[in-house]
């Protein structure tokens, strides 16, 4: 599921209460990844330099930003990918235009959180 931070909400409402509705969902992200990992400034800092790094196509900057090993989906197939160096060199095929696009879409106040991680778009 993907959602999207909308300026203009329907209804015309004024810009103090969408920045208030806006506060209160980040608050509310706050709140919930502070009681799983404590310190939401990271996890809020992280997710911006993410989308800025993949919005600009930095792959050394997206990643350095990776916990390797992982498994990625290139072609079908499962692939190991071990360093920054073979990230780097699929990188378009693990960051395809619908990664981009989910990335773009997300706002920090309605990303997933639970037990196992902060989660962008449907995972």
């Amino acid at each position: 599921m993907q959602h999207i931070l909308m300026r203009g909400l329907p209804g015309g409402l004024p810009e103090s209460a969408q920045e208030m509705a806006w506060r209160e969902a980040a608050g509310g992200m706050n709140a919930t990844i502070d009681s799983l990992f404590d310190e939401h400034a990271r996890y809020r800092s992280f997710f911006d330099a993410l989308k800025k790094a993949v919005s600009e196509g930095d792959k050394a900057a997206v990643a350095a930003m990776v916990d390797y090993p992982f498994q990625a989906r290139i072609d079908g197939k499962s692939v190991k990918i071990g360093d920054a160096a073979h990230f780097v060199a699929d990188y378009d095929k693990v960051v395809t235009a619908k990664v981009k696009s989910a990335l773009h879409a997300q706002g920090y106040e309605s990303l997933f959180a639970n037990w196992q991680g902060v989660m962008v778009g449907d995972g």
